[in-house]
């Protein structure tokens, strides 16, 4: 039997066009579903940022008391209340001014903290400064924790049970967790909340990743991913600023946050499931239906019959399996699928690593907290559209390998960089986020064309996964500019070299079709004398021909 259609999904769907209603209206919902991932992952940035503050003055101090702080601020206190922040000097009788003296104490009657920037965070809410402090951190890695979890958990979950009910169940807790968290009523449930919102989010994020890649054309595909979906995150990621600059307690933020989410629920009766899950499940009419009412939205005549058996058969079940049930084993099950996968966690997780370093690092500048956070999301959302513009003017590969150099060259000349020009330090910095910002949109592209359908999600849920692990690292990597400001940079630098040369070993998908089957994962590049014919879509090698299949790559 011919299995030349099998592959030719695209070509069998072709009759709908490129950019007909369907489409245009698929793009911009599920693009619209990315805002909320956008900002749900840093408004950690105004939710439990510390506001400036001091200890209280003792309940028996009648000079110095609530009034005389709220009067003279933070500026006149330094002099009076302590050393410190966490510290305060005793209280004598008969004293005028505790200048010069040495006998301290801890803030036994809590903190005043500073309401110029915040109404309230959940550092003034609960105290979580001082022997607190670390309960800061500790939250926010918990949401990666989620992150995580759902990176790993979404993917198995969204092939078993479909693209459509994931990314809907997902985009339910992700909002109403939101909610919830905002009625917190202590630090531990609202960081128990923290993880499953994290969860939620990676979720919808990858699921709807998934979901409008599937149903579109590969011309359309890379489209939707840069200027749709990530554009989308992007946009989330802008309005974040502009949302905190007006709400300035914790709690209304996240109301306000979870409001996008309510709004795309509606949606459900407009989304279709993916036709191409469909057909790997074997629910044949059900892919028809769907492509015919893309059809109908197009205004475009669709075939008799569309799928016809000798064109689905293998999609809808392989040849030496009666039951198509596909586990994370299957990501190592044989050779080509493997070395995608093992390439894939090591690059996915040096890209972030270096993303999430360099995009902390940035919002340490000094200035205004809003707009150095509208400043940082207005350049991913430039670098989303030349990363486009750019995309099919090269090789897959070379495109990575390229952004991933430039940003680890521009880092590591910073150690060229005199100390005392922290300006060009700044400058270099920001200009090696580029180069990463531009990869790390990429890699969604370019793994979603290499994974086959039938474990697309579980394989973008491992390299996610292997993202996360490299987002919770990024911070602790930071920290040790503390003892050296160059390291972290050379660190990210090295890291971001190592993963553009592995990058080079991946094959070329630019204007090729999704793989449905992983006997149609291509193979890696094994050595400089790769050439044409081993670029192109090929099936593993069988026992039988496996001596062929090497001579073939080299």
């Amino acid at each position: 039997m011919s299995t030349g259609k099998v592959r030719d999904f695209d070509e069998i769907t072709s009759f709908l066009g490129d950019y007909g209603l369907f489409q245009i209206l698929i793009i911009a919902l599920l693009s619209f579903s990315a805002m909320p991932a956008g900002y749900m992952g840093v408004i950690v940035v105004f939710v439990s940022d510390t506001p400036e503050h001091y200890c209280r003055s003792s309940i028996n101090s009648t000079r110095y008391g609530t009034d005389w702080e709220q009067e003279n601020g933070f500026q006149e206190r330094g002099s009076w209340m302590g050393p410190g922040s966490c510290s305060r000097y005793k209280l004598r009788e008969n004293w005028t001014t505790a200048a010069g003296f040495n006998d301290t104490e801890q803030c036994l009657d809590g903190w005043v903290f500073s309401t110029d920037r915040y109404t309230a965070t959940i550092v003034s809410e609960w105290d979580l400064v001082c022997d607190s402090a670390w309960k800061v951190p500790f939250s926010t890695s918990l949401f990666f924790v989620g992150v995580l979890i759902g990176s790993f958990a979404s993917g198995h979950l969204s092939d078993r049970f479909g693209r459509k009910p994931v990314l809907f169940f997902t985009m339910v807790l992700q909002t109403v967790t939101a909610l919830i968290q905002a009625t917190s009523v202590t630090w531990v449930m609202f960081s128990i909340l923290n993880c499953l919102r994290g969860l939620g989010q990676i979720s919808s994020l990858i699921a709807s990743l998934i979901l409008g890649s599937e149903m579109l054309s590969q011309s359309v595909r890379v489209t939707y991913i840069l200027l749709g979906h990530s554009l989308g995150f992007g946009i989330g990621y802008a309005l974040l600023p502009l949302f905190a600059y007006f709400i300035r307690g914790w709690r209304m933020l996240l109301v306000a946050a979870a409001i996008p989410g309510f709004l795309f629920i509606p949606t459900w009766c407009l989304i279709p499931e993916s036709p191409r899950w469909l057909l790997q499940k074997g629910r044949v009419e059900e892919a028809e239906l769907v492509i015919r009412k893309a059809a109908q939205w197009n205004r475009v005549p669709a075939p008799e019959v569309i799928f016809r058996a000798g064109d689905c058969l293998e999609l809808m079940q392989n040849k030496d399996e009666e039951e198509q049930t596909y586990t994370y084993m299957d990501l190592i099950r044989t050779h080509n699928i493997r070395n995608i996968t093992i390439f894939g966690v090591f690059i996915w997780m040096s890209v972030t690593m270096v993303y999430y370093g360099l995009s902390l690092n940035s919002s340490n500048l000094n200035g205004n907290i809003y707009l150095n956070c509208f400043i940082s999301a207005a350049i991913d959302i430039v670098v989303y559209v030349a990363t486009w513009l750019l995309i099919n003017r090269a090789p897959r590969p070379t495109f990575l390998f390229s952004t991933l150099m430039f940003c680890g060259m521009m880092l590591l000349v910073i150690k060229l960089v005199p100390e005392d020009m922290p300006v060009m330090f700044q400058v270099l910095a920001l200009v090696g986020k580029i180069g990463v910002s531009a990869a790390y949109c990429f890699i969604y592209v370019f793994f979603t064309e290499l994974m086959p359908t039938v474990v697309r999600n579980m394989g973008l849920g491992i390299c996610s996964t292997a993202a996360r692990i490299g987002a919770i690292i990024s911070p602790y990597l930071l920290y040790i500019g503390v003892y050296s400001r160059i390291l972290p940079y050379i660190i990210f630098g090295t890291v971001s070299i190592m993963a553009a040369v592995v990058s080079m070993l991946l094959p070329d998908t630019r204007n090729s079709k999704l793989p449905d089957l992983i006997t149609q994962t291509k193979h890696i590049r094994r050595c400089p004398c790769f050439s044409k014919e081993t670029s192109s879509t090929q099936s593993d090698p069988t026992e039988g021909n496996k001596e062929a299949h090497k001579s073939a790559i080299c």
